[in-house]
């Protein structure tokens, strides 16, 4: 038990290594975040050059997809077990190796597999930053840090289609890939220099718990990437079945862990801590939220309104300057003023901000009266982030940050990838008999629906709260 409660007292280093190590973490989290709406740019370019398919070409976005969200549980817990730096270390240079060879990819088959493992390398980077975060930086400094995190994190996928579009204008698809080399080596010199090495728990990890997850998560994530491109048919269904299934049978065996006081992969004493199950909560309906209702607003800004695909991205990008203006500062406020207080100003602005997307968009507006409601998505995201995984995490022993940082994520990803499937279903159903823009408008209306789930979660937000060991029940 020594090594667990040296990860729990781990003390933090001085503050200005702090904050190297906190800019050389977030160059990682950056391009991991980043990689999905950069590449999504390149497709039409990567069809035309390799003769794909249009299913194969969705795959080169789906396969990254796949093998970054599936397996964060694992990652995080993977921190924990063999240290946050040796596993980012490990992570990003598997992401950058693959970056490399997808630039040299021959064929689309070829290109697919690499994404794959590209999305691995990004699904050992992307649970490390925030557990390293809370174990780096003094208690009253960590609403700072994570506010930067968060301003990267959130805005990481707002600059793709800017960055997508002059790479693949002025070099072509490849450079898409390319330009992940020189972030990446970048990255692991910066950590491997200024990222300490933390103490870490001797216990294994639980491989049939580990396989379980991963079971449970695939079947879920890739029957609801796959609906609604291929149909909602039986093996779908089957598919989707089979993760739900799995899931059950994971929180059993973490149950049984629990009862016979051995490791588990995702601890349930997790949710006996009211902030961290409140925090998941709200996390997965921001999820649900941010990273799907780029879909409609960016259609409705090209097909609605006849705008090129570079300057619909442009419209967007006063919403990730305000985030990443924004979010540093909240961060700072959130040493100081209660996180739930300001999570709850957030979520009832990003509510106020898609109400305004859906009336726009159901009358038609044109561009100028869209950028009221892109400012004020941009203000609830620097509102929303950083308090609320602040509150989440940081009352976390060190022992279970990376376990938690897991879970937290997944619940990122898992949200993301359900509002992708439900919103891409409510277009699809509008656009035949509401005509286009009431179709987009409904689409942004349905996260109002979460939302609201989640400023009720972080309206129960307890101000402060006590370390408490929930290593297993």
């Amino acid at each position: 038990m020594s090594a667990s409660a040296a990860g729990r007292s781990a003390a933090p280093i001085p503050e200005p290594r702090a904050w190297r190590a906190l800019a050389a973490l977030c160059v990682g989290l950056f391009i991991t975040l980043l990689d999905q709406s950069l590449v999504a740019v390149s497709l039409p370019r990567i069809r035309e050059d390799l003769d794909a398919s249009i299913n194969q070409v969705v795959w080169v976005s789906a396969a990254y997809l796949l093998t970054f969200a599936v397996p964060l549980l694992v990652t995080g817990r993977l921190g924990d077990r063999f240290g946050q730096r040796n596993v980012y270390l490990v992570g990003m240079a598997i992401f950058t190796a693959a970056a490399f060879a997808c630039s040299m990819a021959p064929t689309i088959e070829w290109l697919i597999a690499l994404r794959a493992v590209q999305g691995l390398g990004g699904s050992l980077i992307n649970p490390q930053p925030l557990s390293i975060i809370h174990r780096i930086f003094a208690h009253d400094r960590r609403g700072a840090a994570t506010g930067v995190w968060s301003a990267v994190a959130s805005s990481a996928g707002l600059f793709g289609p800017v960055l997508g579009g002059v790479l693949v204008g002025t070099g072509g698809w490849r450079w898409v890939f390319f330009v992940y080399i020189p972030l990446g080596l970048i990255s692991l010199v910066m950590v491997a220099r200024y990222v300490p090495k933390l103490p870490t728990g001797a216990r294994r990890i639980d491989v049939l718990s580990a396989v379980v997850s991963l079971v449970a998560v695939t079947g879920v994530i890739f029957s609801l990437q796959q609906g609604p491109d291929v149909g909602w048919t039986v093996w779908v269904w089957v598919v989707l079945g089979i993760g739900i299934v799995a899931f059950g049978v994971f929180v059993r065996l973490q149950r049984t862990a629990a009862a016979r006081g051995t490791e588990a992969l995702a601890p349930l004493g997790l949710f006996t801590r009211r902030n961290f199950t409140l925090g998941v909560t709200a996390v997965a309906t921001l999820g649900f939220t941010v990273y799907a209702v780029n879909l409609p607003i960016m259609l409705y800004l090209q097909v609605g309104q006849g705008l090129s695909a570079q300057v619909a991205g442009l419209m967007l990008v006063p919403m990730g300057v305000i985030s990443v203006i924004m979010a540093p500062l909240i961060g700072r406020v959130t040493d100081r003023v209660a996180p739930g207080r300001i999570s709850r100003i957030g979520f009832s602005a990003m509510i106020a901000a898609m109400l305004s997307f859906g009336v726009a968009m159901h009358l038609e507006a044109t561009v100028g009266w869209l950028l009221i409601p892109i400012v004020l998505l941009g203000f609830a995201n620097s509102l929303c982030w950083a308090p609320n995984s602040t509150i989440a995490l940081r009352d976390l022993p060190g022992d279970l940050v990376g376990a938690g940082s897991g879970v937290y994520n997944t619940a990122r990803q898992v949200g993301a990838v359900l509002g992708a499937a439900a919103l891409g279903a409510v277009m699809q159903m509008g656009e035949g008999t509401l005509g286009f823009g009431a179709a987009m408008g409904n689409a942004v209306l349905l996260p109002v629906v979460f939302l609201l789930v989640g400023l009720v979660a972080v309206s129960r937000f307890r101000e402060s709260s006590t370390v408490t060991s929930a290593t297993g029940a």
